[in-house]
């Protein structure tokens, strides 16, 4: 069968697409601080990259390890690699990076994450459309056993939660140059764990176009000592707590700040019930209850996403340490 010529001019379309995408100059930024152990990995993965990075700009924010040896011997092999040590917080680092590269489209990741061959080319695709500023890619956990599953759900969005109205992370996200100017850069304040977050805040607030694409995967180590996790929700919290944001342009009333509020009334309600519990047994069959509750509402929320009863039971000890990292947090953010 003859192919018609609107068949035919649609295949040319879709090649010129392809090749715009494909000739779509990007930079790579990447900040990293004492990562010898992962930052290999990283650049071999980005080395590898279907759609090849035109230059991947490394700042070390001091590394007192092998992480810039380690740059530089990358660096003999491919002369896209651009290495400045330079000490700096995280966020200083991400601004750094992003104003030494060449290129409007702007690739970030983490240095604890590997990318997928085809990472760069899905998170850089929605810029064929000139209304998108930032593309939200994601990232897949990698986590084995049901307690790194089970604490995965706490670090951050699973793939059943992903949803139109996901903000990225730093760990796979890309976005234009004029669109960093626009909002001022990362948030530079020493004390700032979520320098990303507040980022995005400023994105949305402007109304800058988002394209989210759940299939730009970077593999994301998570930590699975219980000290680093409590660690990360407690200044996530504080961090939260500081800016007060309670009402969200796209999580509307279900901010962070909200949730953290939600927490201290919970368990208001659990302490209440308590102290009448010492003075009438009937409180203490109703405190049963609602810390029975309490945990089968945890284990159902984990067993919806993992379908799994040993990651599902491991998600009650974990959610209440989250639960006080989180109370602590917002309290010291509060107090600073």
């Amino acid at each position: 069968m003859p192919i018609s010529g609107n068949s035919r001019l649609g295949v040319k379309n879709q090649k010129e697409i392809k090749d715009k995408i494909l000739n779509m100059k990007v930079s790579v930024c990447l900040t990293v601080f004492n990562e010898e152990e992962s930052i290999g990995d990283l650049l071999n993965s980005l080395l590898k990259q279907s759609k090849k990075p035109d230059e991947i700009v490394v700042i070390d924010g001091g590394s007192k390890d092998k992480t810039a040896q380690i740059i530089r011997h990358f660096q003999k092999k491919d002369k896209k690699i651009k290495l400045l040590v330079q000490k700096c917080t995280r966020a200083e680092g991400r601004n750094l990076s992003c104003e030494l590269a060449k290129n409007e489209i702007i690739a970030i990741t983490d240095a604890d994450c590997t990318a997928d061959s085809k990472w760069l080319r899905r998170v850089t695709d929605p810029f064929k459309h000139k209304e998108i500023d930032m593309v939200a890619g994601f990232y897949s956990m990698l986590a084995v056993t049901p307690f790194e599953k089970a604490l995965s759900y706490f670090l951050a969005v699973t793939p059943k939660r992903f949803s139109s109205d996901f903000l990225p992370s730093t760990r796979s996200v890309a976005f234009r140059k004029s669109l960093w100017e626009r909002v001022g850069g990362f948030p530079e304040d020493s004390n700032n764990s979520a320098e990303d977050t507040d980022f995005n805040y400023e994105v949305v607030k402007i109304g800058a176009g988002i394209a989210r694409t759940k299939d730009a995967i970077v593999f994301w180590k998570i930590p699975t000592d219980l000290k680093l996790a409590l660690n990360k929700f407690y200044n996530y919290a504080k961090w939260d707590a500081k800016k007060m944001i309670l009402w969200h342009p796209t999580q509307k009333f279900r901010s962070h700040n909200i949730k953290a509020l939600l927490k201290f009334f919970r368990y208001g309600i659990f302490f209440l019930t308590l102290f009448y519990a010492s003075q009438n047994i009937m409180f203490l069959g109703i405190f049963i209850l609602e810390i029975s509750l309490y945990f089968y509402w945890i284990y159902r929320k984990l067993y919806y996403e993992y379908e799994n009863f040993k990651t599902s039971l491991w998600g009650i000890p974990i959610h209440i340490m989250n639960d006080v990292g989180v109370m602590l947090g917002f309290i010291s953010g509060l107090i600073s």
